[in-house]
């Protein structure tokens, strides 16, 4: 979003953003935050994400531009017809949003997504301790008992 935004300064228009968005494409790079391995909408963590910063943010140019971004790149997506999921990922919001909040070291973003992610397998964790249930261990399988369980 900040090359993005360095790109195109400050006036963010639809038709300023598709100009940027063809110039990428056409050079042979992606659309950085757009798309997912497994997902084949908008995720969910976006959408959260972009409804949060639309309430709570107000005249954070790169914000803006992430939500201009949403109005914009599915189309041009769709239209080179080579994406599977035209739709943006949960990063295509959270660096906006950290980045507004100050954290604007880039290298700790993997490790803030995984952090959360953590917090949550630790809050099941204490859950099932509090409720008396049995320690979770995942078993082993090798590829050989997998093969003789489902022929």
């Amino acid at each position: 979003m900040k090359k993005l935004h360095n790109d195109i300064g400050d006036d963010i228009t639809h038709e300023n953003i598709s100009k940027a968005v063809w110039d990428v494409l056409n050079s042979g790079r992606v659309i950085p935050g757009y798309g997912h391995a497994v997902l084949r909408n908008t995720d969910p963590r976006y959408l959260h994400q972009r409804e949060f910063a639309q309430k709570h943010i107000k005249s954070d140019p790169l914000v803006d531009l992430s939500v201009k971004c949403f109005e914009v790149i599915p189309g041009i997506l769709t239209e080179l017809g080579k994406v599977k999921n035209p739709w943006p990922n949960v990063d295509c919001g959270s660096g906006v949003l950290l980045n507004h909040y100050g954290l604007q070291q880039y290298e700790y973003y993997t490790v803030v997504f995984a952090v959360s992610r953590a917090l949550g397998c630790m809050s099941n964790l204490v859950w099932s301790r509090a409720l008396g249930l049995p320690i979770e261990r995942p078993g082993s399988t090798s590829i050989d008992a997998i093969e003789k369980r489902f022929q």
